[in-house]
């Protein structure tokens, strides 16, 4: 009895091993395919966290640029202890919370009004165009604003404001204009993105929630609110806790090439990116430059940590870990 009993088990056994081996065979195409991005991923992503070693050393050529004295924090210090340490940190957190703010009404406002478009010829060319932005290059898009911009040659001098008799304006010289300027570029080139994001999701959703409403006799901002956004939340919530995990980093196009480095804004445009690449450049000293990423990314690592705690606290199917 006890024989059979074991054989019976050793051919369950069998069995179950020979059905692992076919459901692992079935996946190898699979994983041939995410191959080049998973090498991408580990050189591009992994490889690199070798050079934080050097946000703790000193830079000495003699010895090899991965060889200096270990110096601990001190590379730390030129980001806190230079008078503009305010002006960027302030700078660099007050934009990142505009543009999440900004960022997510406008590209669900958009999403929303885009899925009331009937015509999916016309919604996909809608679609496609709000997307090209995103593509473009931001030395591009600052050439694009010095054309409008420029005090002697710009559309908006010599089109808009001197027929209307309004004295022109030397944009690159007046501070007080840029947080607007850069809230707006931002929106425009990144909306194409956040629209796919949102359009996406909405078209997931079962169109029977919306006529089982419709019959209900909801309106179409009630479908809205009790439909389309609580099927959202997910998305809005995980995009959000990404965007805090980045929010002592910038866009260095954003910030340098827009303004095109004009000295005269430097305090609304300089960031902790831009101030540590003129640094570099004045320095060469890219110690300093690796503890500025160093920094960057730890404390953008534990906002997503406290983001992702307290998304877990109000609401634990959203939560990203």
């Amino acid at each position: 009895m006890y024989n059979v009993e074991t054989r019976q088990n050793l051919e369950l056994t069998k069995i179950a091993t020979k059905k692992k081996r076919a459901n692992y065979k079935q996946y190898i195409p699979l994983y041939l395919l995410a191959l080049p991005a998973m090498i991408y991923l580990f050189v591009n992503n992994y490889m690199p966290l070798y050079g934080m070693k050097l946000a703790f050393t000193e830079l000495d050529y003699a010895k090899g640029v991965f060889n200096g004295e270990w110096v601990g924090l001190e590379n730390f210090k030129f980001l806190f202890s230079t008078s503009d340490a305010w002006i960027m940190i302030r700078n660099t957190v007050l934009y990142n919370l505009l543009f999440i703010i900004f960022g997510t009404v406008f590209g669900l406002t958009i999403a929303l009004l885009f899925n009331e478009i009937i015509n999916k010829t016309a919604r996909k060319f809608y679609q496609s165009v709000t997307l090209i932005p995103y593509v473009i290059s931001m030395v591009i898009v600052s050439y694009l604003g010095f054309a409008f911009l420029s005090s002697e040659t710009g559309f908006i001098n010599n089109s808009i404001l001197k027929p209307l008799g309004i004295d022109a304006v030397s944009w690159y010289q007046e501070p007080k204009y840029w947080p607007l300027i850069l809230l707006f570029v931002h929106t425009w080139h990144g909306i194409g993105y956040s629209l796919l994001m949102y359009t996406a999701r909405i078209l997931a959703i079962p169109r029977e929630y919306y006529e089982a409403a419709e019959i209900d006799g909801a309106t179409k901002w009630q479908q809205i609110r009790h439909i389309t956004l609580p099927c959202l939340k997910p998305v809005i919530i995980l995009m959000t806790m990404l965007a805090l995990g980045r929010m002592f980093n910038s866009d260095f196009g954003l910030f340098y090439q827009i303004p095109m480095n004009s000295g005269a804004l430097y305090s609304v445009t300089t960031t902790i990116d831009t101030y540590s690449f003129r640094a570099l450049m004045k320095l060469g000293d890219i110690t300093m430059a690796s503890a500025t990423g160093v920094f960057q990314s730890f404390v953008g690592f534990i906002l997503l940590l406290l983001a992702n705690y307290a998304v877990r606290k109000f609401s634990k199917d959203n939560r990203l870990f």
